[in-house]
């Protein structure tokens, strides 16, 4: 139970860095997938260090028989967590945010005084429901 908590604070503190970055550079200006891109590439070196630092650790008590499920739980939950969290965290940040930046379908683009001015055939039929 320990190394599984042990493990989950590595990969959450890992994760919420990774998010922080991708917002740093989007405040400068970055576009959604250029941050994003741009943050797991910067990200990457340290991530994997803080995991391969677990595993050495944990591979020193591996052969203490009292030790050894703590270590085993930290080894294998850190690699299994990092190549996830590596992967799902951009993507699943991209998609939240993705979805905020879009314009809701069902409504109008402009404003309800225009659309009879409206030129484009989507606001023709729009316009033709009404």
């Amino acid at each position: 139970m320990i190394g599984f908590i042990a493990g989950a604070g590595i990969i959450v503190r890992n994760s919420i860095i990774l998010v922080d970055f991708i917002e740093l550079r989007r405040s400068q200006g970055m576009s959604l997938e250029d941050a994003v891109v741009d943050a797991g590439a910067v990200r990457f070196r340290p991530m994997l260090l803080t995991a391969a630092a677990v595993v050495v650790g944990a591979s020193v008590i591996l052969f203490d028989p009292i030790f050894q499920g703590l270590a085993l739980s930290l080894m294998a939950g850190e690699v299994a967590s990092t190549v996830l969290s590596r992967m799902a965290v951009p993507v699943l940040y991209y998609v939240s945010q993705r979805g905020l930046s879009l314009p809701p379908l069902h409504l109008h683009p402009h404003s309800p005084e225009n659309v009879a001015e409206c030129e484009t055939p989507q606001c023709e039929i729009t316009q033709n429901a009404l």
